[in-house]
């Protein structure tokens, strides 16, 4: 464990120190995120801190190279495949954020960086499915290979769509990656996997450099990530998932008498994914049946909702992390302690919170108005009630009432505005 805190803490560091470098370049090169009608930054702000987030994991990598519990993990080729694949994805974004790339150039260049890691051994060759008595599929080269790069280049647009506000891309990849390799971890502490294993190398280098990116992203963010920063964690994590859950068995596990456990290879990448591959498919849905591109550009996302319901900036990027650590952490809990009746009750009492928070600007606007209307109708009927506008509509007062607006005077003329006897 003190070898991946060294690691993190070394890609943090890393990260933090090279960004304020990259963000004078950046200024210099003209790689600057201009003012749209669906961002939420008001001046132009510099992009490709991705290429900081990569200095940081490369030094990590460099630095695991050479602490002796973490050289196992470099038997096979995964981690350099990664770090090779993600130095040509984090190109491609640098590419994207200085020329504005169209989509169909960023998604072949996404396959064909998703193609080199697989080449390099990240690939998935299991799948269990809790359904149907089907149970464990081997999948090979013909299935696992495409599987593979479109679990990658999934997962690269899902970040790539989330990164809308300042710290929230940043904030969200982190927790998954910590999930991720608290996952990892487990699995080698139990004998499931070797402690020194690729994925977990990976995720604890991905937390760092992300985290170490965070305090310059942080709204009021001074620099953003851009699609270099947003496609590498992408790749990363989807690499972090297929080497977690997609190359052991389940069925190996000890606990395989209860099916909970057996799908847990399956969902723990799916909750630690979830918030951002549900805003990707939700935008997907939400385009298409307008008759749109997948790929045009709306105020729809999952983070713009949350603005639009009434939480400040940093309030919805916050949510955003609750939900996405609730998700990621609670799938991890389950599948450490198998589900027992003492998590499942912290994770639905936590849900109840997370749902009540983010209901509550919303509520309180309702109140609100519910009050100003009860407010109003109790002026209407106290007027209605009172003696003298009964009597007056039974014709007993005249025109002018107490309860009538006062009819202004007549000005004054100058004759009768100056006294008796007096000349002007």
């Amino acid at each position: 464990m003190r070898e991946y805190v060294v690691v993190l803490l070394t890609a943090a560091v890393v990260t933090f120190l090279a960004t304020p470098v990259v963000r004078v370049a950046a200024i210099r090169m003209r790689m600057m995120a201009a003012v749209r009608d669906r961002d939420v930054h008001v001046i132009p702000t510099p992009r490709g801190g991705g290429v900081a987030m990569y200095l940081g994991v490369a030094a990590a990598v460099l630095v695991a190279t050479r602490l002796p519990a973490l050289q196992r993990t470099f038997d096979d080729s995964q981690t350099v495949g990664v770090l090779i694949a993600g130095g040509l994805i984090c190109l491609l974004g640098v590419l994207d954020d200085r020329f504005s790339l169209d989509a169909l150039t960023k998604l072949t260049g996404q396959i064909a960086a998703a193609g080199v890691m697989v080449l390099l051994g990240v690939q998935l060759l299991y799948l269990f499915l809790p359904v149907a008595d089907i149970g464990t599929l081997i999948l090979g080269p013909s299935v696992g290979v495409p599987a593979t790069i479109l679990l990658t280049v999934l997962t690269v647009n899902a970040l790539n769509f989330i990164d809308g506000l300042d710290g929230l891309a940043a904030g969200v990849s982190a927790i998954a990656a910590l999930a991720f390799f608290a996952y990892s971890y487990h699995l080698g502490l139990v004998g499931y996997d070797d402690v020194a294993s690729a994925p977990a190398l990976i995720t604890a280098v991905l937390a760092g450099a992300c985290l170490g990116f965070l305090p310059h992203n942080f709204s009021p963010a001074r620099i953003f990530m851009g699609d270099s920063g947003s496609m590498l964690v992408g790749l990363m994590l989807s690499a972090a998932a297929v080497s977690a859950t997609g190359q052991a068995d389940p069925q190996t596990f000890d606990s395989a008498a209860s099916l909970l456990p057996l799908a847990l290879p399956l969902l723990v990448p799916i909750a630690v994914l979830f918030i951002p591959v549900a805003d990707l498919v939700l935008a997907v849905v939400r385009r298409t049946r307008r008759g749109r591109s997948p790929f045009s550009p709306d105020k729809m996302h999952l983070h713009h909702r949350l603005l639009s319901i009434g939480h400040s900036h940093r309030r919805a990027v916050l949510i955003m992390y609750f939900w996405a650590a609730l998700l990621s952490f609670g799938a991890v809990a389950l599948s450490i302690t198998g589900g027992t009746v003492e998590v499942l009750v912290v994770i639905g009492a936590l849900l109840v919170v997370g749902v009540v928070v983010v209901l509550s600007p919303r509520a309180r606007r309702a109140a609100i108005a519910a009050r100003q209307a009860e407010v109003a109708a109790q002026r209407q009927r106290s007027r209605s009630a009172h003696p003298t506008r009964r009597v007056a509509r039974a014709g007993g007062l005249p025109a002018g009432g107490p309860l009538d607006p006062p009819v202004a005077s007549p000005p004054m003329t100058s004759s009768a505005a100056s006294p008796a006897g007096v000349r002007r």
